[in-house]
């Protein structure tokens, strides 16, 4: 009996049997074609895409009536990327440059597309990558007409174990046969995790070896709400797996009781609940599960996925999807953060060795005025529609911070002089992502009209740890006391100065780690929309009292390994209701 540890990314707790999807990336070799044949290539190219649009349109069909529109919008994006000018223009640049076929020039194409977007750290931009082996792919099916895997050899039972799954292949699972899924890659974020919730498959993403581990034929119970998966199980760990899913079973459907509900402590005291969104789409999902808003409106996908630079119109057109949708619920958009990615790196004459601690985020905007000034007009404009907050990333300095508050003045008296529209009260905050800002927090809250801790990069550049990387990231915690002591002096920072604080960071929507944050005076938090009902579950069950003991305790605490685990029992002692989901152990 073995274990496997991984990330939960779709509820349920199943016994069932393995079957290991082999990996669906090949190599095209390159190959030449004589003058005369490149038009024939050209047209190979075009008709191999005008197929796999009319594929993947049925296919966005038959996801819509199984998994509902939103997660069906996956999709979307595969047909957007088949109909760019870009992707087309470069594919036929190749054919008719290089002389090469069809279908290495889509290789060849895609392979830098999908570089681009695995460079990226943000693990938002990493997901695009298995939408992008997946149009590629498909591309290549359709002319050399071949399946690269073959999905109906799956029983009754089936546990799919692979290194990593397209939109593609997790759709056409069959839900009578396939009961859970785990995969070497993936996030919480990915496409995998999206349509796994959507199908209502238990699925284990990010386990590194899982395909190293495991042998078709194998009895393995997966265990989605901690994230592990047990190879071999003896009867006494298959029957506690039993008991398990039907408690998690029971678990989902209390959460979904629970959407209507306002997210008021125990206490009566109210605690705003808002979603981190990347796309317009997401909105719709936030909203269902009970979100207040939107905290955090990532806008670097506007950059990423066009070789030039997002025009006002662009920016104008996301945030008015973004707002029609919300209905007068507020919306935070987070000025673009670039700098640290491949996307700006290969625009530089001589890329940084560590962008990470270089010209990234608000920097990068201060030295691109043009790029800058024109989301914040976007983004101005589109405030005399609705509830819209400017917030400022990785701010370090009170420079920083007034040099931007500068910038979104002057796009306001070009507006005026235009006879534009807009909020001349929109609030202007920032996000506390570094030391330095937690330090100073009572010098910018002066400045500021709110705070958003970001514990990402917080706990990243307090601990020196890079979280994407395998070797350090169990040193990555966010209960280390040098974190909550900094989070503890920016929430009284923001009390003393009377403006909001919240919390934005992927922390905020882990239960124990959310109870750490109320308990320090955090009275609004944003997560992604899968952990707004479990995070509306414990503020209901939990007292402002109780948490700021909770706190107290935990910061008094000089261990991170101390810490993490007195949370971990303390909040499940106070309120295992909120944890009937995620405590299971088929172990014990």
């Amino acid at each position: 009996m073995k274990t496997i540890h991984g990330i939960p990314v779709s509820s349920g707790v199943v016994i069932g049997t393995v079957y290991v999807l082999s990996d669906s990336r090949r190599h095209v070799r390159r190959r030449t074609v004589a003058p005369d044949r490149v038009q024939s290539e050209l047209a190979r190219f075009d008709e191999a895409r005008q197929s796999a649009i009319e594929d993947i349109n049925q296919l966005h069909h038959a996801a819509e009536r199984e998994m509902g529109a939103e997660a069906a919008k996956i999709f979307l994006f595969h047909v957007g990327a088949l109909n760019d000018p870009n992707l087309n223009r470069k594919v036929r640049a190749k054919i008719e440059d290089d002389r090469v076929t069809a279908e290495y020039a889509i290789s060849s194409v895609f392979d830098d597309w999908i570089a681009l977007f695995g460079a990226k750290a943000d693990p938002t931009f990493q997901t695009k990558v298995s939408d992008l082996e997946d149009i590629c792919r498909r591309l290549l099916d359709q002319l050399l007409g071949a399946r690269f895997d073959a999905l109906d050899d799956m029983g009754p039972g089936t546990v799919v174990v692979a290194r990593d799954l397209t939109p593609s292949q997790t759709a056409a699972f069959d839900r009578q046969k396939v009961v859970a899924i785990v995969t070497d890659l993936g996030g919480k974020t990915s496409h995998t995790a999206i349509l796994a919730r959507a199908l209502s498959l238990p699925a284990v993403v990010g386990a590194q070896n899982a395909t190293d581990l495991v042998e078709d034929g194998q009895t393995i119970v997966v265990d989605a709400e901690r994230g592990v998966a047990i190879v071999n199980p003896d009867e006494d760990t298959i029957e506690r797996a039993r008991r398990a899913g039907e408690r998690a079973a029971s678990y989902q459907v209390s959460l979904r009781e629970l959407v209507d509900q306002p997210a008021v402590t125990a206490d009566g005291v109210r605690i705003t609940l808002l979603g981190n969104i990347e796309f317009p789409e997401e909105v719709d999902t936030v909203l269902e599960r009970g979100g207040d808003g939107i905290g955090l409106y990532r806008t670097e996908f506007l950059y990423l996925t066009s070789p030039d630079i997002p025009s006002e119109k662009t920016h104008f057109n996301a945030y008015t999807a973004c707002l029609n949708k919300l209905d007068g619920k507020p919306l935070i958009i987070r000025t673009v953060d670039l700098g640290a990615d491949k996307y700006t790196q290969e625009r530089n004459r001589i890329p940084e060795r560590n962008p990470f601690l270089g010209l990234r985020s608000i920097r990068y905007c201060l030295q691109n005025l043009g790029m800058f000034k024109t989301q914040l007009r976007a983004i101005l404009r589109v405030s005399a529609h609705g509830p819209v907050r400017i917030m400022f990333p990785l701010i370090t300095s009170i420079t920083e911070f007034r040099q931007a508050k500068m910038l979104v003045h002057d796009a306001m008296e070009d507006l005026d002089d235009e006879g534009v529209p807009y909020d001349k009260d929109i609030p202007i905050g920032m996000m506390v992502e570094v030391p330095s800002a937690a330090i100073l927090a009572p010098a910018f809250a002066r400045e500021a009209d709110f705070f958003s801790i970001g514990t990402n990069d917080l706990v990243q550049y307090t601990l020196a740890v890079d979280r994407t990387n395998e070797r350090v990231a169990p040193l990555y915690n966010p209960a280390h006391p040098a974190v909550t002591k900094l989070i503890r002096d920016v929430a009284r920072a923001a009390r003393r100065a009377d403006i909001p604080v919240s919390c934005c960071g992927e922390a905020a929507g882990e239960p124990d780690f959310a109870a750490l944050l109320l308990g320090l005076g955090v009275r609004t938090l944003s997560v992604t929309a899968s952990d707004i009902p479990p995070i509306k579950r414990l503020i209901r069950s939990l007292s402002i009292p109780q948490c700021e003991r909770i706190a107290k305790k935990a910061i008094s605490l000089d261990s991170e390994t101390e810490a993490s685990a007195y949370l971990r029992d303390r909040t499940r002692k106070l309120v295992p209701q909120a944890f009937d989901g995620r405590s299971v152990d088929p172990q014990g």
